[in-house]
């Protein structure tokens, strides 16, 4: 078991004896996504894969936050808002402006890349390195700019 699936269990069981049934309910939803990936792909997750999982539930959460906001659903919005904290709890720090920029910088110097061709290079370098520090989105953005290519 990996030392982040570990946290989890560790969070899932304080969560238990405080009784606090939302944040118990947002880490178990994690850590069930979790077995269905490890059962799904007959693998272990490292916490490279669990941080993966967790963004990607997060970027879930946040999507979903937009379309009740746009039907007026206040009280799922909250609830979301809530799992996004709980699940945020989990992932690394946010690299900074500067620091995502360095990060681009390099790899686009690793990859050599010259033009908007070498952008799936750059981005296959990017992406484990970045894995729930930063919207993989926003990074495309940026590598695009930094190419020249947009």
């Amino acid at each position: 078991m990996s030392p982040l699936q570990a946290r989890l269990r560790e969070a899932m069981k304080d969560a238990m004896r405080a009784r606090d049934k939302p944040r118990l309910e947002t880490i178990r939803l994690a850590l069930a996504e979790i077995r269905r990936v490890e059962v799904d792909e007959r693998i272990e997750c490292d916490d490279a894969r669990i941080t993966g999982l967790l963004a990607r539930m997060v970027k879930q959460r946040k999507d979903s936050i937009s379309q009740f906001q746009a039907g007026g659903r206040d009280d799922l919005v909250a609830k979301e808002q809530g799992q996004i904290e709980v699940l945020t709890e989990f992932l690394p720090q946010p690299l900074s402006a500067d620091e995502l920029a360095s990060i681009i910088g390099e790899a686009i110097a690793e990859a050599g890349a010259e033009s908007m061709r070498d952008m799936g290079k750059v981005m296959g370098l990017l992406k484990p390195r970045l894995a729930g520090r930063a919207d993989m989105g926003e990074v495309s953005k940026l590598v695009r700019q930094s190419i020249g290519g947009g």
